[in-house]
Order: structure tokens, then sequence, then C-alpha cells
């Protein structure tokens, strides 16, 4: 998430109007993520109560014609009880709206707000919380009849590291640009082709995730959700909660925790698990190298947060060195 188009308030109540959602009565942009402009609106609601919602306008990375996969899966999953907002359909049905903007023809949509928040240190027994919720997710999304491509999978990793360059991966850190020399290759030749697939979230951060104690209420930002390697998921959402924010320090009560989670509700077999180490490289491959593309392009007046690509190539590193191949165990 974060904010890229500026919107005044007229503009903002002309959006809305639409959605039949009551007044306008504030929309505070939110500076988290790097893909999105995203605001939490605050309308009077329908009777005067209020009501809260996440709008959001999509600037890169997401292609319009993607967009019903996306928001049709949240009303797939919500239907189905999972925690997942759902999509807010305008006047007409419609589940997203194409404006003019600044910055050219853009979409955005209006979401469900969910009540919860994001953690900055997660506990075993929310990790494994989040485990479960995962499971549950791939499997009420067993019957979605829709299809869309991981687009940001191998080929994209590729494609990322050719449009930085050595050059631009060293300007971060030379010891990037040696990872990904020494690791992509070898993720390309070695990466699986028969395990098991299905609809996957693919970036189950903590920020993507809302929590009341150790009570999953929220899975949010399916923007990344597409049909693969089910067990990738678990190695995503591996990758994004059991290490510190750096990288550095590996957090082995959260992984076993989120691991247990998970096969309490969908067992993994023997395959999945023998390829889990290697999943779990390519998810850091796959979030160094977007992380490495931003950090070199993010435009300077954009109110977003870059992200370190290294703390990604540790976390490779980590998954790479063979002594801990048993941490999915």
């Amino acid at each position: 998430m974060a904010v890229y188009t500026h919107l005044g308030a007229e503009d903002m109540a002309a959006l809305l109007a639409p959605y039949g959602v009551g007044a306008l009565v504030s929309a505070k942009g939110i500076a988290e993520g790097v893909s999105n402009s995203n605001w939490l609106i605050e309308t009077a609601g329908t009777d005067g109560s209020g009501a809260r919602f996440i709008l959001t306008m999509y600037e890169f990375r997401i292609e319009i014609a993607d967009l019903p996969y996306f928001l049709g899966l949240l009303d797939h999953l919500a239907a189905r009880g999972c925690p997942v907002p759902r999509t807010i359909h305008d006047s007409e049905g419609a589940l997203y709206r194409v404006i003019e903007t600044p910055r050219g023809e853009k979409a955005l949509a209006l979401i469900e707000f969910l009540p919860g928040v994001s953690l900055g240190e997660p506990t075993a027994s929310q990790a494994r919380a989040v485990g479960a919720a995962l499971a549950e997710m791939h499997l009420a999304a067993a019957d979605y009849p829709a299809m869309r491509e991981n687009g940001m999978g191998l080929a994209e990793w590729q494609r990322l590291a050719d449009a930085c360059g050595a050059q631009g991966l060293a300007s971060i850190d030379p010891a990037l640009a040696t990872c990904v020399a020494e690791h992509l290759p070898r993720l390309a030749r070695d990466w699986p082709r028969d395990l098991p697939r299905s609809v996957i979230h693919a970036d189950l951060f903590p920020d993507n995730v809302l929590m009341q104690g150790d009570t999953v209420t929220g899975m949010i930002d399916f923007y990344f959700a597409c049909n693969d390697i089910t067990a990738y998921d678990l190695a995503v959402t591996h990758a994004a909660w059991c290490f510190d924010p750096t990288g550095a320090r590996f957090l082995p009560d959260l992984s076993a925790a989120l691991v247990t989670g998970y096969e309490s509700v969908r067992p993994l077999s023997e395959a999945e698990r023998a390829a889990l180490p290697l999943l779990a490289q390519g998810a850091a491959m796959r979030f160094a190298m977007s992380r490495a593309f931003d950090w070199l392009n993010t435009p300077a007046d954009a109110l977003v947060t870059r992200k370190d690509p290294l703390a990604f190539a540790r976390r490779l590193a980590f998954y790479a060195d063979p002594a801990n191949a048993g941490v999915f165990v």
C-alpha cells in the first residue's frame, strides 16, 4: 500500500458516490507497501452510524484485466467464511471503476474494512493461527473457477534482475549482486514442476494479516494472488513471518508454529515438505528482486517507504545453507 496519486476532498467524494456508502467524512492516505495508492475512508454510512472502507487505486504491477480475478476471489473466500474483506460493488454491480487521473487512466475499488491490527512482533500462537488460516484459504479456493498465472514467478525474477542490472544491484550493495548471480540460475534449473497447485495469496506478510489476540480477523491485499504451487505460498509466508525485519535472525518458534498450524488443516505431502527449502529460496529471491527494482525506480515524490532487498537476500542465504534444511521438518 502507498499513495502515488493525490486526490482532493471533492474528487474523493465524487469517486465514492456510485457506491452508495454515505457521505465522505475523511480520507487518510496509507503509506505502507509499494504497488497501489490506498486510503482509509470514513463515511457517514447509509444510516448515519458511520462506516469504514479501504479505497485502492491500482498504480503498477497490476493489470486492470486481472482485477476480476482478485476482487472476485475476495467475494468467493468471504462467502466461504474466510476472514477476507468483501469487495463493495457500485450501483451497477461493478467490482471496480476506471477514471482519468493526472497519471493517466487508473482503476479503483472499494473494499470492506475489517477489524484487527497488523503485528510488529507476532507470537508463536499467532503464527500458528496464520498457518491454519492460510491452509483454510487454500481449501476454500479449491472451487474458484478463474485462473491466473503468477506474474511474479520465476520469469519475472529474471526480468527484474536484468532490469536492475549487475551494476544497479551492486549500487544497492555488492552482496546483493553476488547473491543473485549465485542463486538465480540454480533456482531456474531446479524449480519443481510437479507439485500440487491451487489459488495462492503469494504475499501474506504480517502487514497483510489482521489479528485480535490469537485470532485472524483479516487476510488482505490479494493483489498478487494467482494459481501456483500451493506449498510455495507456505514458503512465502514462512519467509515473511519467521525472521526479524532485517532477515539476519531466524525465529525457530514461529517457524515451527506456522508449519504446525498449516498442517493442522492441510497436511503436506512428502514431496511438498522436501521441496520447501528450495521453494523458500525462491520466495526470498522473489522479494529481493521486487524490492531491488523498487529501490532503484520508486518516484521521489511518492508517499511510500522503500523496503530493503538485503533483508531477503539474507533469508535466501539462510534457506540455501544445507545446515538449515531441517527447519521445515
